[in-house]
């Protein structure tokens, strides 16, 4: 299977918000997105986030973040690699109010919060990774990580992170095979009320 990464564009907004919510879920009935734009309708909830990926305030949600697998002419995934010191919250929260959220979202993710991990400037950020069952092979993954890695040392960075659910064994065993490992975790009973799992765990590699 010969696998090509690319920047991702535009057209390429409906599938990354497929990404989106998918990786929030996460197998889950509910994920973060379904708490901020306050519905747990698919169909609004995609509306929601192709129109977040395309804000002109660049929020880590934005196209211009993530980068696109492909398989011959079909999708086969895609990860986020964002800047933190660029992508802050209160760039996401711009992002929310071109589409009409107010900041009273953070009432609705209030275990989220409790939970969020404090991430440096001098940290790269890898987020939102997805494979299409089709193409649901390692060597997507790592191809896709890579790139993102690749791209942070062209920045200059010399660390990454990513988090995920406590419990998701699957996620952090793929991550543990690509170089990452934990190096913290926080744990919350309000976020297992609202996500049905203890908390999130952070994981790195250094570049």
């Amino acid at each position: 299977m010969s696998v090509t990464i690319r920047k991702s564009v535009e057209a390429d907004a409906s599938f990354i918000a497929l990404a989106l919510l998918e990786s929030s879920r996460a197998g889950k009935k509910v994920g973060i997105f379904d708490y901020i734009f306050n519905t747990n309708d698919e169909k609004k909830l995609l509306e929601f986030l192709n129109k977040l990926t395309l804000t002109s305030a660049k929020s880590y949600c934005h196209f211009s973040n993530f980068m696109i697998a492909t398989v011959g002419s079909a999708y086969a995934g895609t990860i986020c690699g964002y800047e933190p010191r660029i992508a802050t919250h209160d760039v996401f929260a711009q992002a929310l109010e071109e589409l009409g959220i107010d900041e009273t979202y953070h009432e609705r993710i209030a275990g989220y919060l409790l939970c969020e991990p404090e991430i440096d400037n001098k940290t790269w950020v890898c987020d939102f990774m997805t494979v299409q069952n089709e193409f649901k092979s390692f060597e997507v993954l790592k191809e896709m990580v890579g790139k993102s890695i690749l791209t942070a040392r062209l920045k200059g960075y010399r660390k990454a992170q990513t988090m995920v659910e406590i419990g998701s064994a699957e996620a952090e065993m793929i991550y543990k095979k690509l170089g990452f490992s934990v190096i913290d975790e926080k744990r919350s009973e309000y976020y297992e009320e609202q996500f049905g799992r203890a908390g999130l765990m952070r994981l790195q590699i250094v570049l």
